[in-house]
């Protein structure tokens, strides 16, 4: 059996989400957190730090006390993972951490993926030299 699959729906070698583009452990997080620089562009927080890695790599924190509904976790967080899938390679080898704060839930996917944008542009300004962010 073959299928057709439309070519804007396939995903290219560089806009997967691999497990290397992600960060998987407790360790890793609480590093991000401890040494890393906060950037806000409401409802997000991006939380970076340098890495030795050769591309950024994001972390999700989401938390049940600003948005209750698991719905609207999952609606951030595939927002979220698809803005930095096509942003990924523009990035520099950072690890981030979005968090989202109460009201997220209120905006349009449109509006959010707007102000994702604008909040990875500043995480290229704020972190183009590696040992500045």
């Amino acid at each position: 059996m073959h299928v057709c699959v439309p070519e804007r729906l396939t995903v290219s070698g560089d806009r997967r989400f691999p497990r290397t583009v992600r960060l998987t452990r407790a360790a890793e997080y609480r590093g991000v957190f401890q040494g890393g620089r906060r950037i806000n562009l409401h409802p997000f927080t991006a939380v970076c730090r340098p890495t030795q890695e050769d591309s950024a790599r994001l972390g999700l924190a989401i938390s049940k006390r600003n948005l209750r509904r698991a719905s609207q976790r999952q609606r951030i967080k595939r927002l979220v993972r698809e803005s930095f899938r096509h942003r990924r390679s523009q990035l520099p080898p950072v690890d981030v951490v979005i968090m989202c704060r109460r009201g997220a839930e209120e905006y349009t996917n449109q509006d959010l993926y707007q102000i994702l944008e604008r909040l990875w542009n500043r995480v290229v300004r704020q972190c183009k030299n590696s040992s500045s962010c």
